[in-house]
C-alpha cells in the first residue's frame, strides 16, 4: 500500500491511539502520523498471508537497511522514511535505534510464535510497545527523567492487554503469546487454547494476566510526575481507555472467546474529556 493512501487511513482511523491525539499541535499530530504509519505498513507486512515468511523477512530488512543508511542530502526512494526522518526523528531528536528495535519485534512475530516465560514475554513487549512510548514521550515533550520509566511500563500494559483481547484471533496465526509456563500453572494446554475452551483453568488463567497487568498499569502511574503529568494527557487517555477495556473483559467473565471486546466512541470520547478536565486541576 502506498506511503500516502497509509497517512489517509491513519487520519481517517478511530482507533485508541488517534483519539488520545486529537487535541495536538499540528506538528506532533504530523510526528506521530509518521510514527503511526511506519508501525503499521511493517504491521502490515508481517500479518500479509499472501506471502511467504521469508519473504515477509526480506522486506522488514529492506526497512531496516533504509532507515539505518539514511542520508538527508540524497533523499531516499522510500518516501515515508523522508517524511518519518523530516517530521520525527531529526526534529524531535529520536534515537534512531527505537526505530530499528520496533522492526526487531516485527521480525519476532516472523520467527517465535511461543514465549516461555514472562521474560522473554517482556522482552517482546519492550520491542513492539514501549518503544513506541519513549517515541511518543520524545515528541510529546517531557522534563523527568522518570518519565521514560513511565513509557516503558505503560507500553508493556498496553501490549499484554491486547494479547489477552486478542487471544483468538491470535491462535488462528498459530501464535500464543501467554507465557507457556504459565499455561502449564493453570493446568490449560496449548491445544485447549487452540480449541477455545473455556473453563475455570483458562479463566483462572486470564485473571491472573489481568491482575500483573493492572499492576503495570498503576506503577506506570507511579513515574509520572509534574509538569509531565499534563502533557502527557494523551498517552494518559491511552491507558484509562485499555484499562476499562480490562474491567470489561473481567466483568464479562473473561470470556474472549465468544466476545469481541472494544470500548464505545461514547466511553472514549467521555474518557478524552476526563482526562483533559483532570490534567488541568491536577497538573
Amino acid at each position: 500500500m502506498e506511503f500516502r493512501e497509509h497517512i489517509r487511513i491513519t487520519e481517517k482511523s478511530k482507533t485508541n491511539f488517534l483519539i488520545s491525539v486529537k487535541l495536538l499541535s499540528k506538528e506532533k499530530k504530523d510526528a506521530l502520523k509518521a510514527v503511526y504509519a511506519f508501525c503499521r505498513i511493517l504491521d502490515d507486512i508481517v500479518d500479509e498471508s499472501n506471502i511467504s515468511d521469508d519473504d515477509k523477512k526480506i522486506q522488514t530488512m529492506e526497512w531496516r537497511n533504509t532507515l539505518e543508511n539514511y542520508n538527508p542530502e540524497h533523499k531516499s526512494n522510500n518516501v515515508l522514511i523522508n517524511y518519518l526522518f523530516e517530521s520525527a526523528i531529526n526534529k524531535y531528536k529520536i534515537q534512531l535505534r527505537l526505530f530499528t528495535d520496533i522492526i526487531k519485534g516485527m521480525e519476532m512475530d516472523l520467527t517465535k510464535k511461543r514465549y516461555n516465560n514472562i521474560e522473554e514475554l517482556l522482552e517482546y513487549c519492550y520491542y513492539v510497545a514501549s518503544t513506541i512510548g519513549l517515541i511518543f514521550i520524545k515528541i510529546i515533550g517531557y522534563k523527568n527523567i522518570e518519565t521514560e520509566e513511565y513509557a516503558h511500563k505503560l507500553g508493556i500494559a498496553l501490549q499484554i492487554t491486547n494479547i489477552i483481547r486478542d487471544i483468538k484471533k491470535d491462535a488462528e496465526k498459530g501464535r500464543i503469546y501467554l507465557p507457556l509456563d504459565e499455561l502449564k500453572q493453570f493446568n490449560y494446554s496449548e491445544a485447549d487454547l487452540f480449541n477455545n475452551v473455556n473453563n475455570e483453568s483458562f479463566r483462572n488463567l486470564i485473571k491472573y494476566q489481568i491482575n500483573r497487568v493492572k499492576i503495570y498499569f498503576n506503577d506506570a502511574e507511579e513515574y509520572l510526575f509534574k509538569p509531565d503529568r499534563q502533557k502527557l494527557t494523551s498517552a494518559r487517555i491511552i491507558s484509562k481507555i485499555y484499562y476499562d477495556l480490562l474491567l470489561k473483559i473481567e466483568k464479562n467473565d473473561f470470556n474472549i472467546y465468544k466476545r469481541d471486546f472494544r470500548i464505545s466512541g461514547l466511553r472514549k470520547l467521555t474518557i478524552l474529556l476526563g482526562a483533559y478536565i483532570d490534567s488541568i486541576f491536577r497538573g
